[in-house]
């Protein structure tokens, strides 16, 4: 890139990969339209990078879906990759090289060699509102009896009663999103490496990631279907993957070595 280009252009930088890495091929990054992927190597790692205009806002959809769509292209192809998280602009790819990569060559180059082999699958589980809701009246006595307390009672007259069957609902829906992460952790969990993100809410769907070895993604892949014919018509079930080890990364750079998963 010229001194000129280097004043019109930027660099977005989508993460790290070993400095071995072939540069990607046919797939579309950020930018509008996207500029080739490319790589800057220093020493052992090296920066997946395209050129942006930095007068650009970025945040389009299509900009959140390239910036996936090329690590995700990495993971797939077995390569070992960092993922940055979305925005992240360097001024030229010296600056890539000298202000980026050579002050935590040594970090990331050993967590890459954590990463080898090992991809991030995400499985969502999304209940059926009016499945679920029937279930818990009919597994609930209290609740069903409360139900039919508020229906009979003016709405003015009802209001405790309301609040307390909408207190009553939130905790089930908690307890039983609950259960859903721990069979998705007892189930796929021994499949993996490394679980995340099993925190969950009575309002979101459940979602569970895994950083599973490339040798199990057939077997990973099978157990969630299993899990998800056994849940059909309850929970529709979604498997996401393989993908750039977004949920991971970061506590792998600042484990700082082989044993991270030990």
């Amino acid at each position: 890139m010229s001194a000129a280009d280097a004043q019109e252009f930027a660099c977005y930088v989508y993460g790290v990969v070993p400095a071995s890495t072939r540069e990607p091929e046919n797939v579309a990054g950020v930018g509008d339209p996207p500029s080739p992927v490319t790589l800057v190597r220093h020493r052992g790692v090296a920066a997946v990078v395209s050129d942006i205009d930095p007068a650009r806002p970025l945040g389009t959809p299509g900009d959140l879906l390239g910036h996936a769509r090329v690590l995700d292209a990495l993971a797939a192809g077995h390569t070992p990759v960092l993922p940055f998280r979305f925005g992240a602009v360097v001024r030229d790819p010296a600056a890539v090289a000298d202000d980026l990569l050579a002050p935590q060559e040594q970090r990331f180059q050993a967590a890459l060699e954590d990463l080898a082999g090992l991809a991030q699958f995400t499985v969502r589980a999304v209940h059926r509102q009016d499945r679920l809701l029937r279930e818990i009246v009919e597994q609930r006595p209290d609740i069903a009896e409360l139900r039919e307390q508020v229906a009979a009672l003016p709405e003015d007259a009802s209001r405790h009663q309301q609040i307390r069957l909408g207190e009553l609902v939130a905790d089930e829906l908690l307890a039983r999103a609950r259960a859903d992460a721990d069979q998705l952790v007892a189930d796929l969990g021994p499949l993996a490496v490394a679980t995340a993100g099993t925190e969950v809410a009575a309002d979101q769907p459940v979602g569970v990631s895994f950083l599973v070895a490339a040798d199990r993604w057939d077997e990973f892949e099978q157990a969630a279907g299993r899990l998800g014919a056994a849940w059909d018509g309850r929970i529709d079930l979604r498997l996401l993957g393989p993908l750039a080890p977004y949920d991971f990364a970061s506590q792998l750079v600042d484990a700082q070595g082989r044993g991270s998963w030990d």
